[in-house]
């Protein structure tokens, strides 16, 4: 059976050491008085919450699945999830930072994505049915009117009632200009919503009463394309002008996608006859709100990853040091033994520390955007507020795609240090390589991350917020170029930092004559920008780390951290010298190639 300890250690670290969230929080009126003491009792009892709670679940969820009956259109969740979750209720979990004018706690977000992170890793299937609520809170917290706030926003604060949001339809995924579910205006000022949605993540289950589902539809007079979207309430049930529930709405479920992984969630294909919906925001306006889930989303879709690549590296390491097979190349280490543990092998600790390394690099660069999340949205200053939500628009694709594709990469290696172990259900490590998949495909692709990235976030602006990153890297170059403790972590980002600027402007001047370069080379530029952000956080911790160590703090703490760095620039950060040959290699072999496709 897998194990798993939340990693409170680190979390205090990224928190306090690296990026002082307190001191940020001083500045924020609502937050002024979060102290170190209660995040950190926070967290302690959301880890226990995580440990005890759901990761006894996910072995015996993934077995079990879900289970539609085709004649009551009803889901049952695998046994334990339905109590899992009232407990979660009952702890006030839910409602951890949503605001207290609908009965939240008002906690930072910082909070919130970190107890999530023990949540993914304790059970990234069952995390996802309040996961989902909280992008559509979001969206009508942002972009619903006063009475659709006050009909959904308690019982979705609660957490008494989830969310979902429906966009893929069979024919379109990405390209949501292509919808064809249909709203037609009801002289009530309601409308009725026809169609059909698929790969709907918790869409239909047995763990509330109501699901509130955010759904996008076309009007009659919609024009062609994204243009013609609109967004709509469509509960389970309607609800009743007291709050109580009322009739059953025309929407169910369908059928449940058979999957490679989180068997434990319902994927659900929704049908929509003639469901009653209520509009949230403009006519032909539904992507501002539902970019606001959607945003959550890709923010959380990186932090599913982060907490698989945590509990995978756990659960290989305990055994790397327990397994023994053959001997040390350089002699016994283990003279008592037959043989020696696996963990002294050079290609094991590789694999080791792959992940560790992606799950620190991970977890500093997602709190970060946490704090800059908040920032956007809760801070006093005007200036503050856009700097923040430019620099996190351009880093969401990076924390959605970088860090999933990392933990695919780490769950894998992670999986083959257990050798053909691995690959039996019991040891759960095949569970965590299974549902890492997922993540880099839902919330869009990769490589749509890629292309957001490169085309929009870094070109759209010809690379204005990029530079402003930049100037961070130079800042930290600038209080450390001249220490040469340093200089194996500062010398390798100040000179990608440079090579940037020249990177960007060649695949921009290509782009510019041919567009399907931007495309040839935007996978490639996103892994460059995320080792980028990494490199900026692995130095910034082997700095606190050096810094500790150098006051005399005998804690081996900081000595494993700063391994972990110095891994972290001899063995994955010169990837991006590759990468960039790579995107440099242009469109000719890939679009020249009908014979070799034909």
């Amino acid at each position: 059976m897998p194990i798993y300890t939340p990693p409170l250690r680190d979390m205090r670290f990224v928190m306090h050491e690296l990026l002082k969230v307190v001191d940020d929080f001083k500045q924020i009126p609502q937050h002024a008085d979060m102290d170190v003491d209660t995040i950190n009792a926070v967290l302690e009892e959301g880890g226990k919450f995580a440990a005890e709670v759901t990761f006894p679940l996910n072995i015996s969820g993934d077995t079990e699945g879900c289970k539609l009956d085709q004649v009551t259109h009803e889901v049952t969740t695998p046994a334990g999830f339905k109590a899992a979750y009232a407990k979660f209720i009952e702890g006030g979990w839910a409602a951890l930072a949503c605001d207290p004018a609908f009965g939240g706690q008002g906690l930072p977000l910082v909070v919130n994505q970190m107890f999530y992170e023990m949540l993914n890793s304790a059970n990234q299937a069952w995390t996802m049915y309040p996961g989902l609520t909280h992008g559509a809170y979001a969206a009508l917290h942002t972009h619903g009117t006063e009475e659709q706030k006050q009909t959904y926003l308690h019982k979705m604060t609660s957490g008494e009632w989830t969310g979902s949001m429906c966009l893929t339809e069979p024919h379109c995924g990405t390209d949501l200009g292509l919808m064809r579910t249909k709203a037609e205006p009801q002289a009530d000022g309601t409308y009725k919503i026809t169609g059909n949605k698929i790969f709907i993540s918790a869409g239909e289950h047995d763990m509330t009463d109501n699901i509130i589902h955010l759904v996008l539809a076309r009007l009659p007079d919609a024009p062609v394309g994204i243009k013609g979207v609109s967004l709509f309430i469509v509960p389970k049930f309607l609800v009743n002008k007291d709050g109580s529930l009322g009739a059953r709405n025309g929407v169910y479920c369908g059928g449940l996608e058979h999957k490679m992984g989180i068997h434990g969630n319902a994927t659900a294909q929704i049908v929509l006859d003639g469901a009653v919906g209520t509009m949230v925001g403009q006519p032909n306006k539904g992507m501002n709100g539902m970019f606001v889930m959607m945003n959550a989303a890709r923010l959380g879709v990186g932090n599913q990853s982060l907490g698989l690549t945590e509990v995978a590296y756990q659960n290989a390491l305990a055994y790397a040091k327990d397994r023994i097979q053959m001997r040390s190349l350089s002699g016994v280490k283990a003279k008592d033994q037959p043989a020696d543990p696996i963990i002294v092998h050079p290609d094991v600790r590789k694999m080791l520390l792959t992940a560790k390394a992606y799950a620190e690099g991970g977890r500093a660069l997602s709190t970060y955007c946490s704090m800059l999340l908040e920032k956007e949205h809760n801070h006093p200053d005007e200036k503050v507020r856009k700097d923040s939500g430019e620099m996190l628009a351009m880093l969401t694709p990076i924390v959605k795609a970088f860090i999933t594709d990392n933990g695919w990469t780490a769950t894998s290696a992670c999986q083959q240090v257990f050798g053909g172990h691995g690959y039996i259900k019991e040891w759960g490590m095949e569970q965590f390589v299974r549902d890492a998949r997922i993540n880099m495909i839902y919330e869009g692709t990769n490589t749509i991350q890629s292309l957001d990235l490169l085309g929009r976030k870094i070109l759209g602006n010809n690379g204005a917020t990029l530079r402003k990153f930049g100037k961070l890297v130079g800042k930290l170059v600038e209080e450390e170029g001249v220490n040469e403790k340093m200089a194996e972590f500062i010398t390798p980002i100040a000179i990608l930092g440079d090579q940037m600027t020249k990177f960007t402007t060649e695949i921009g001047f290509k782009g510019f004559q041919n567009p399907d370069e931007v495309g040839a080379a935007a996978v490639d530029y996103l892994r460059v920008a995320g080792h980028l952000v990494f490199g900026y956080f692995w130095a910034r911790m082997a700095q606190v780390a050096l810094r500790e160590i150098a006051a005399g703090n005998t804690d081996t703490f900081y000595l494993a951290k700063l391994q972990t760095a110095r891994f972290y620039f001899a063995k994955l950060f010169p990837e991006t010298t590759m990468l960039m040959r790579t995107a440099r290699a242009g469109t000719k072999v890939l679009m020249d190639t009908d014979a070799a496709l034909g």
